[in-house]
């Protein structure tokens, strides 16, 4: 019998990790190095005693919301720069082109938060939306288009995290790199190389439509993030994810199922890669083996940008969708100013470089700290 030791538990979680709740049992363990936990409760020991290191406590409360304030400033630059830049019409443009990131990268968030990561994302949603299209030219209502994507998506999702954890597998870096080359050959192998036109009139409504003023896409992404948010902050398996990520050994000690906590995230990254195809699919009309090409990249740089960490434990869903808005936003705003598409690719890559400089900062930081505050106490 595993019993969880919740004041061990405390210290591993971290400061976004919610409060513990019920024991589980313990499970198998893909073997893992013994790294220093990357979440610690020392900025909130720098937060909560502001007397003590003030510039510490400075340094981590602007890291922690550097995301946000970059996002502002953005936005404060571009509507300078651009004047169509705040447009209802150019807003409602972001929105809907940041649905499918936003939705993925919610999946993706998950899936580091246990220090993993899932190369398959933009393939799956690939595979999902010709599968869904095939279905809809098979005579399938919109009901059950909508549930064979979102089921395939998720049936990836599995066969990721049952290989990567029953496996035994040293990385899922390996098993998601495969399960990308299999995807999009299936993909580009059911559909002939081509795309697939026609959906459900249901279907395209979602991906063209605007509700309030709103694209009914905004309306998914803000459902799937509520529905996430309630899972990860109220549920007892929300708390385990932060403690897998924070300390997989201590987690699998404590009676936590770490084997089936890593196999779930995997699963709803899948389960997320199907909603973002609905959303494209109803979007373009069509089921292509050619969507998400890189999509991986925008949901890895949209949950890093954001303020997530790839060191585990460490983060919320809303480092996701800040990261997802800040792509969105910058791409927006260069097309709007006429710059080259291929230097896009080299600004979103200078700005990944610059948010993992800031989360080694931030480690850096909370390190300082502790050692400064095991000194006082001694």
């Amino acid at each position: 019998m595993f019993f969880i030791d919740k004041r061990k538990l405390k210290y591993s979680l971290g400061s976004d990790a919610p409060s513990l709740g019920k024991p589980g049992r313990g499970g198998v363990l893909p073997k893992t190095e013994n790294t220093s936990t990357a979440v610690s409760d020392a900025s909130m020991l720098a937060t909560k005693k502001p007397g003590a290191f003030p510039g510490l406590a400075l340094g981590l409360a602007l890291l922690s919301a550097g995301p946000v304030i970059i996002l502002l400033l953005l936005i404060a630059v571009l509507s300078v720069l651009s004047p169509y830049f705040l447009t209802g019409r150019n807003l409602s443009n972001i929105l809907a082109q940041t649905a499918v990131i936003s939705v993925v990268a919610m999946g993706q968030h998950l899936v580091i938060l246990t220090r993993g990561i899932d190369l398959s994302v933009g393939s799956n949603l690939a595979l999902a939306s010709v599968v869904g299209a095939l279905s809809f030219h098979a005579g399938a209502p919109a009901i059950a288009v909508v549930a064979v994507m979102v089921g395939c998506g998720a049936a990836v999702g599995a066969i990721n995290g049952l290989f990567y954890v029953f496996g035994r597998l040293p990385h899922p870096f390996i098993i998601t790199l495969a399960t990308l080359s299999i995807a999009k050959g299936l993909a580009l192998q059911l559909a002939d190389g081509r795309a697939i036109p026609g959906m459900p009139d249901s279907i395209d409504a979602l991906g063209r439509d605007a509700v309030w003023g709103l694209p009914g896409s905004v309306f998914v992404v803000a459902g799937v993030a509520a529905v996430l948010f309630v899972i990860a902050k109220t549920m007892v398996w929300g708390r385990w994810i932060y403690a897998v990520g924070g300390r997989p050994d201590a987690a699998l000690r404590m009676g936590i199922p770490v084997s089936w906590v890593l196999v779930s995230v995997y699963v709803i990254s899948g389960l997320c890669a199907g909603i973002g195809a609905v959303l494209l699919a109803g979007r373009t009309d069509a089921g292509s083996p050619l969507f998400g090409n890189l999509l991986e990249l925008d949901t890895i740089a949209a949950v890093i940008i954001g303020g997530a960490s790839f060191l585990g434990g460490r983060g919320h869903l809303g480092h996701a969708l800040i990261g997802a808005i800040m792509i969105g936003v910058i791409r927006n705003a260069l097309n709007l100013l006429n710059v080259n598409v291929f230097f896009q690719l080299i600004v979103i890559g200078v700005v990944i470089v610059i948010a993992v400089e800031s989360d080694v900062l931030r480690n850096y930081l909370e390190g300082r700290v502790r050692v400064m505050q095991a000194g006082r106490q001694s």
